[in-house]
């Protein structure tokens, strides 16, 4: 049975299709489907792991696809978080994808949609960030010149009705860096409940695209998910 998560926008199709026995809409999501590479459009609202309920890890069996192993992903993105995530096949592969995640080799580039936005079109953050935790609001990061440093490009891709759509490229990989640095430059992510000053509704965050260095360079790009349609519309491009 599929997780419960908001229904799918448009996908593209592997061009080498997954059989006819996965569920369809798993086979929906799939962007990538190589001998050594599986990449998935991860909708909002599945975590990759969690102690209890559905994951992506559940997921893998029906992911296996006729290896001896299960595809295991290379890479974590927030649960509220959708778009491209890239899993190895193979035990050489996926060390392969560890090393460039860890090396910081791998172009990573979000699409968020912004309340208000940054009076400039480009730019960068650079804020470290550090866990906090509490007994009244639970764990979140905050801005701390203690923390790790942590520093995030971005560009603005549209503006519209209140809202920024925003381009933005992470050069750190700390937790919740995009959206604790679009929150500190004013703009928190449309739906961020955690850091949009309680903020409801789906967190209008999308891994948009990924380029892997390999040989040849592998580039993969996830659509733009239903409940960001409007919004993205609303800034400047046909929902779509």
């Amino acid at each position: 049975m599929p997780p419960r998560v908001p229904p799918a926008g448009r996908f593209r199709q592997a061009k080498n299709a997954a059989p006819p026995n996965l569920p369809e809409w798993l086979q929906s999501r799939i962007l990538h489907l190589g001998p050594e590479l599986l990449v998935l459009d991860k909708p909002a609202g599945l975590p990759v792991s969690a102690r209890q309920g559905e994951t992506l890890e559940t997921c893998l069996p029906a992911l296996r696809l006729g290896k001896k192993r299960l595809p295991q992903p290379a890479h974590r993105l927030d649960t509220d978080t959708a778009g491209c995530l890239v899993l190895g096949r193979t035990a050489p592969m996926l060390a392969r994808l560890n090393a460039l995640f860890a090396a910081r080799q791998v172009g990573k580039t979000y699409w968020a949609v912004v309340r208000g936005g940054p009076a400039a079109e480009s730019g960068v953050v650079e804020a470290k960030l550090a866990k906090t935790s509490s007994a009244a609001r639970g764990w979140r990061m905050q801005v701390d010149a203690k923390g790790d440093p942590a520093r995030s490009a971005w560009r603005v891709l549209g503006r519209g009705g209140g809202l920024t759509w925003l381009e933005l490229v992470p050069e750190t990989g700390r937790t919740h860096q995009l959206r604790v640095h679009c929150a500190h430059l004013g703009c928190p992510i449309l739906g961020d409940a955690m850091y949009a000053g309680g903020d409801a509704g789906g967190l209008h965050l999308l891994a948009r695209s990924l380029t892997l260095p390999l040989d040849p360079t592998q580039h993969f790009e996830a659509p733009v998910p239903a409940h960001m349609q409007m919004a993205i519309a609303t800034c400047g491009r046909p929902a779509g």
